[in-house]
Order: structure tokens, then sequence, then C-alpha cells
């Protein structure tokens, strides 16, 4: 018996150990699942679609004047949009992070209210506002104003849905960061400017470049608030995300899978520069 119980324990012992090293595999295995379902079949597809008749008709979709409108636009948004809440998102990362003051809570919740509020939301508060029955509506329209359904209405719903993103990578870096060096600076004769240029950038540089790529890719992405303020009309106001609706709609379904392929290229540039931010960050980390 004595000789026989060092075996019986040591196989009940490796009976769970068996069980558990299957438990990663079966995880791994749901969540590849759940992606390919998700993410990765539908994306093949809208390649696979897009390219469906060859390489020729795919360029001849991107050629049209309604897209290279909707693409234009796009742009200009993303160009407006992207400065106004880098500007915003600095200051407001500096004001929060270098100061303690009553109300900090609530501002850095309205700070994050793109993140809770649906983006359809976002754009019928806008036409409540701006629109002709909203409570600036009667006195934009006195002074030939327009704002719902024109290019301004369009700019507010894309600065809105992208405002947070680099308020919120960068306060954590300067929290992390502290205030020791740009005292140093201030007590060797720099001034605010000085400062902020020479010591405070330089530190929060990877990710103020981060927030400045996830801006822009929610800036050219967006498609729900800028559907309720836009009007969704044919080469006035319609960005490349409500192009590709209004393809598919009408039943131009090549140059709607098209017009997806370029939307899903700047998916793609954006993981790719976001994961080169993020070793280079990593790799910053390290060195410290």
């Amino acid at each position: 018996m004595t000789v026989n119980e060092p075996s019986f324990h040591s196989s009940t012992k490796s009976k769970p150990k068996q069980q558990q090293s299957w438990v990663p595999t079966i995880l791994i295995g749901i969540a590849i699942a759940y992606l390919a379902l998700v993410q990765y079949i539908p994306a093949l597809n809208v390649f696979v679609q897009a390219f469906a008749k060859g390489v020729g008709p795919f360029f001849a979709n991107l050629s049209r004047p309604a897209f290279l409108h909707a693409a234009w636009l796009t742009l200009i948004l993303s160009l407006i949009a992207v400065p106004l809440n880098t500007v915003f998102g600095l200051c407001a990362a500096w004001a929060i992070a270098r100061h303690k003051f009553p109300g900090r809570a609530i501002v850095l919740s309205i700070i994050d209210l793109p993140f809770s509020i649906s983006p359809v939301v976002a754009g019928l508060m806008i036409v409540l506002l701006y629109g002709r029955q909203g409570w600036f509506g009667p006195w934009l329209a006195a002074h030939d104003i327009k704002i719902i359904f024109a290019f301004p209405g369009m700019v507010l719903a894309t600065a809105f849905v992208s405002m947070p993103f680099v308020a919120r990578e960068v306060i954590p870096v300067l929290e992390e960061f502290g205030k020791d060096q740009e005292e140093a600076a201030r007590t060797l004769g720099a001034n605010d400017w000085q400062t902020f240029w020479r010591v405070t950038l330089p530190s929060i540089r990877w990710g103020l470049l981060y927030g400045l790529i996830l801006t822009n890719a929610r800036a050219m992405g967006e498609f729900g608030a800028v559907s309720v303020v836009s009007g969704n009309i044919a080469g006035l106001t319609q960005s490349l995300p409500l192009f590709v609706e209004d393809a598919y709609k009408q039943y131009e379904t090549e140059a709607a899978f098209s017009a997806a392929v370029l939307l899903a290229l700047l998916a793609v540039v954006t993981l790719v520069l976001k994961e080169i931010l993020e070793r280079k960050t990593r790799i910053k980390d390290v060195g410290e």
C-alpha cells in the first residue's frame, strides 16, 4: 500500500493539470472565432467585393465626382476638427493635471461625454441647438447663418465626437511627468512658452501623437452625428462614410465597397501607427 500511494497521488494531481492546459486553448479559440465572425470575415468581404470585377472598375469608382467630393469634404473636416481638439485637449489636460480645483471630476466627465453618448444623440443635440426650431435657430436665421444641413454643422458634429482623445491621452502623461522639471526651467529664467515648448512638449509628445492619431481616425470615420446634421446631400454635405451608405442604398455596391476599402485602409494605418507609438513609449519607459 505504501508503494502504490505516490503513484495514486501523482495521477490525481496530473489530471487537473491536463485539464487546465486545455483551458487557454479553448479560450483562445473562442476569441479567434468571435473576432473572425465580427471583424475579420466582414473586413475581408469588403476587399473581395471591391475588387470582384478587377482593379480597373475599383479605380473608376474612386474617380467619380461624388466620391472625390466626399473624400475631399472628409479631409477638410479632419483638418479642422483635429487642430481644434488638439488645442482644446492640451489646454484641458494642462488645467486638469496641473491644478486641483472644485468640479475637476465634473470636467473630466464632460470631456468623456462623447464616449458615453450615442453619436446620433449628439447630432440631435446639435440640431436642437442650431436648427430652425432650436435655441439659437431664430437668431441664426435672422443673420442668414446656416448651421444644420450645412458644412458648419458637420464640423461641430465631427469636433464633438473626436473631442476627448487628445485630453485623455495627455492627462496621465502629464501627471506621471510631474512638475519638477518645469519648475526648474522657470527657476532658470524660462517663461511659460519656453517651458512648454522645451520641457513639457518633449515629455508628452508620444501621448500627444497617440491622441492625434485616434482623433483623426474618429473624425474621418464618423457617421452617426454627421448623418443627422448634414442631410446627406450628395456633392454638398456628404462625407465619405455617408457616401458608402448612400451608394449601397442606391444599389451601387461596387462604389460603396471601393469607398469602404479606403476607410478600412485608414483603420489599418491607424493601427500600425498606434502600435509604433506604443512600442516607442514602452522603450522610453524601459530606458528610464
